[in-house]
């Protein structure tokens, strides 16, 4: 990987989530409520809120919260009536960005992600233009250390798909979307913890990105992420460290 290894890319995106940890919070409680509303409030029936549920816990939200954001979208309390929507575009260099969103205005959220992209120098795109670019999957990442045998015994046994190894020792376990909770499951009942884990829109391929492309790309996925009605991005670009 040109400029940074895999983990300290991650630990880098890592850095960067934790430093927005309130505006993370207030979209995850968007989505936990989304999903009690579309399926119920029981995690174990509704496997969308489970997903959200263990996307708040993974960022340290407390219980409390994560209960009245389901209390809230299962009796209907919120009034604001949010649509899913998922924006196709282009970073630097050619890089493929996926931007999924839930709103309650359209035209406000395209204009706001269209001025984040072309802003430095990205361009919005039609439907379906780089989806095919990006694989829909369950993922789990584990830290340089972690018992690679322990972790592939797991995986395989409970319907992994694919179990790679890094020259770092970085361990990336991937599942089909149905696969992932149970392969959680199994996880945290071996004691294995993944550094990373989720079901995410994977780039079938990278872009390497450094110096001022690599800065440039990166203000674009801040700017994204830092919009109210944007929930995740998802970029085939791989960047140094743009600190």
């Amino acid at each position: 990987m040109a400029g940074h290894s895999k983990w300290a890319n991650i630990q880098h995106r890592k850095g960067r989530q934790d430093a927005k940890r309130g505006k993370l919070w207030t979209k995850i409680i968007r989505e936990v409520t989304v999903a009690a509303r579309a399926g119920g409030a029981d995690p174990d029936a509704n496997p969308r809120l489970r997903l959200a549920w263990d996307k708040a816990t993974a960022a340290n939200m407390p219980k409390d919260n994560i209960m009245r954001a389901i209390q809230r979208g299962a009796g209907g309390a919120d009034d604001a009536n949010y649509e899913e929507i998922r924006y196709e575009g282009y970073g630097v260099g050619g890089a493929a960005v996926l931007i999924d969103c839930m709103t309650d205005n359209r035209q406000r959220t395209v204009s706001e992600v269209r001025h984040a992209l072309t802003k430095h120098g990205g361009n919005l795109g039609q439907d379906g233009c780089v989806a095919f670019m990006f694989k829909h999957c369950g993922q789990f990442i584990f830290a340089p250390g972690i018992s690679e045998e322990k972790v592939m015994d797991v995986a395989l046994e409970n319907g992994a798909e694919d179990v790679q190894t890094d020259e770092e020792g970085v361990i990336e376990v991937i599942c089909e979307p149905g696969q992932y909770a149970a392969l959680k499951q199994a996880f945290d009942t071996a004691g294995l913890n993944p550094e990373i884990h989720g079901v995410i829109m994977k780039a079938l391929s990278e872009v390497q990105l450094q110096g001022d492309d690599a800065e440039r790309m990166q203000k674009i996925i801040d700017i994204l992420e830092g919009l109210d009605d944007v929930q995740e991005v998802y970029t085939t670009a791989v960047m140094d460290d743009t600190e």
